[in-house]
């Protein structure tokens, strides 16, 4: 028992006690942090991707090209970053709730808190940091493009699209310290970790399941999404106000716009399933774990 508590107590000095983390500030001097980069990287991204499209395009004509074990790893370790996040946000929410609750008082519940932060809430300490370390995984997250290129020779607007905004939208969240952003990073980091872990099962050649797991995890995501959006309106207007509601609208017209064209592939995909056009085993979902885009391509593409 006294081991157990003792990793516990570890665990959670590394995931929310550090001076790190404790001590972290959004500031225009750190890696990632100014409009410019955020404008850049993003057109870079497209830029990239676009002529990588051409260029295979033009000069390989053949087969997709083989990337070994690299689409694996890139699975693997996105899984694992992704339920660090998870861990590190929850613990340091905990420990922000407890340590400024005094601040807030009766005036809110915690519960309230995860969905409305203070009308003048700084982006420094715990959950910051573990924000910004979400932002700087959209950039790994955005390799996946480049293996859906080499691999299959797809390049979609949609997918584009969609590594764009989540990098934009984690970009917003620290610039404007936007309110929902904890729940936002619980549940994606969650999907995130529980998609990765089963692509990377699939990529290393284990059996599918026999249902689009990819496209079910992210529907019921999208459906708790919506559900908090709504619940975040309503404490704005009856608790007071919530801090960073520019940015709050700007991303919900953003996911908005995800949820529709991601509901259009899903019903799409249900639509085949039941008449029979292609099997769900021998199906691929990929990229629906960046929301939106379904690719019907065999198993021996991936």
């Amino acid at each position: 028992m006294n081991l157990a508590s003792t990793t516990i107590q570890k665990l959670n000095y590394l995931l929310s006690e550090q001076p790190s983390i404790t001590s972290f500030q959004w500031s225009p001097i750190i890696l990632g942090s100014t409009w410019s980069f955020l404008i850049l990287s993003i057109s870079a991204f497209i830029l990239t991707s676009t002529t990588l499209h051409l260029l295979l395009l033009l000069i390989w004509r053949r087969r997709p090209i083989p990337l070994g074990p690299i689409p694996a790893l890139h699975s693997l370790s996105m899984s694992l970053i992704s339920a660090t996040i998870f861990l590190g946000m929850l613990s340091s929410a905990v420990a922000e709730i407890r340590d400024t609750r005094c601040i807030w008082g009766r005036s809110k519940t915690p519960l309230q808190w995860l969905f409305c932060f203070p009308i003048g809430t700084r982006p420094s300490g715990r959950v910051f940091f573990w924000s910004y370390t979400f932002y700087l995984s959209r950039f790994l997250h955005i390799f996946r493009t480049f293996f859906t290129i080499i691999r299959r020779r797809n390049l979609s607007f949609f997918q584009i699209f969609n590594h764009s905004i989540l990098i934009c939208m984690s970009f917003l969240w620290l610039e404007f310290s936007q309110s929902f952003q904890v729940i936002a990073i619980l549940l994606m980091t969650l999907v995130f970790a529980l998609v990765y872990g089963y692509r990377f099962w699939t990529e290393i050649g284990l059996r599918r399941a026999r249902f689009p797991l990819v496209m079910n995890c992210h529907l019921v995501f999208l459906g708790c999404n919506l559900g908090c959006h709504v619940g975040v309106l309503l404490l704005h207007f009856y608790k007071g106000g919530c801090n960073g509601m520019g940015a709050w609208f700007f991303n919900s017209m953003l996911n908005g716009f995800v949820l529709l064209v991601f509901l259009r592939s899903y019903v799409k995909t249900y639509y085949l399933i039941r008449e029979n056009y292609f099997s769900v085993v021998g199906t691929s979902i990929s990229e629906v774990g960046d929301f939106v885009i379904t690719s019907r391509t065999s198993n021996k593409d991936l």
